[in-house]
This record gives structure tokens, C-alpha cells and sequence, in this order.
């Protein structure tokens, strides 16, 4: 994860104008409709806070939090709220959202540190509380590009939950990469919900 941050470090600045004006009106919108207006957001790895932006837009109360230090300042000057630094092991809250957005975020943890994080997120949600999640589709694991990536398809990505069974898969799509010149990249795009398990 070390590297994950400090190549987000390094390049954050280039990294939030590859970002900050792709259109994902579609996916947000999908999100926004899983839940109440004026509900509460988690923004889990903000990165730009183009989707935090967005939200807080659209009247919903937002927390953001990244990883990387420089995220957090351009990403805090651009959504004017305070994002704040952490990982997403130190994710510590009890049910307190309403859905959690980690867009293209915990894809840079591998799978033990992810399963943790994963029922961490689970803790932090409301009940029935959903998540939007993001994976590059694929069966690759490891050091892509100086960044840790672990990519999933939606079969790999049903074996993989079943170890949080508080999380179902309600939805998911598979998307190409928004930004220019990456279309051949697919995604994988998820909705998760928070189930009582009994």
C-alpha cells in the first residue's frame, strides 16, 4: 500500500485532471438511487472529490477520506469540505451511513487486507445500507504501474464475498474505461447491500 500512496503522492496533480472532468453521471446517479435525498455518503479513497462534489451537489451530506496527503488538499480545495487522511484499514465507524462510495479505491488492497476492510465497511453502514465499489476486470493480482491492484470478474468477485455474508451483490455491470485513450480497460462495477444475517 506504500507505493499505492506514494505514487498518488507524486502524481496527484495529474492524476485529479485525468479524473476530475470524466462524465460518470450514470454510475452516480445509479448509487444516488439506492438511496434518500440528504442521506449520509461515505466517499472512501475521494481521490479528485469529483464524486463527493457531486453529491454534496446534489444535497447529501458527505464525508470524504484518501489515503494520500495531496489527494486530500487538491481534493478538499476543489469540494470546499475538509477530506480527511487515512487508510482504509482505519476505517472505525458503526452504523453511521447510509452508502459508502469506493469508487476505483479499495481495488489497491490485496485480497486479506480488502475481506477486512470489506467488514469494516459492513460495521460503518446503517442497516440495509449499500455500497458502490469498482474493480478492473480481470484475474490479475499484484504491482501494476507502481500501484497494487487486485482485479476481480463477477464470478471471482461472488466467491470472494461469500466470506462477508453480510454483503449481497444486488448489481453489477461491466464498463469500459471512461477516460480518453483507456476504452479498452473494462470494469466491474458493483452494488453491494448490507444484509441482516440472522
Amino acid at each position: 500500500m506504500d507505493n499505492t500512496i506514494e505514487y498518488y503522492n507524486k502524481n496527484a496533480e495529474q492524476f485529479v485532471q485525468g479524473t476530475l472532468s470524466v462524465d460518470f453521471t450514470a454510475t452516480q446517479e445509479c448509487f444516488l438511487s439506492k438511496l434518500s435525498v440528504g442521506t449520509c455518503i461515505l466517499d472512501f479513497g475521494c481521490g479528485s472529490g469529483r464524486d463527493t462534489k457531486y453529491f454534496l451537489d446534489k444535497g447529501y451530506q458527505v464525508e470524504a477520506t484518501d489515503g494520500s496527503a495531496e489527494l486530500c488538499k487538491l481534493a478538499s480545495e476543489y469540494t470546499g469540505i475538509c477530506v480527511k487522511q487515512m487508510l482504509f484499514e482505519e476505517l472505525n465507524e458503526c452504523e453511521k451511513y447510509d452508502g459508502i462510495w469506493a469508487c476505483s479505491s479499495i481495488l489497491h488492497l490485496d485480497k486479506r487486507a480488502l475481506k477486512d476492510v470489506l467488514k469494516k465497511m459492513v460495521a460503518a453502514l446503517k442497516a440495509n445500507g449499500v455500497v458502490y465499489t469498482s474493480f478492473k476486470y480481470g484475474d490479475f493480482e499484484g504491482e501494476r504501474n507502481g500501484r497494487y491492484f487486485v482485479d476481480f470478474t463477477q464470478e471471482t468477485f461472488g466467491e470472494f464475498i461469500r466470506e462477508v455474508p453480510e454483503l449481497q451483490i444486488e448489481e453489477y455491470w461491466i464498463t469500459g474505461d471512461v477516460r480518453p485513450g483507456r476504452g479498452e480497460e473494462k470494469w466491474l462495477n458493483l452494488i453491494l447491500r448490507k444484509s441482516d444475517i440472522h
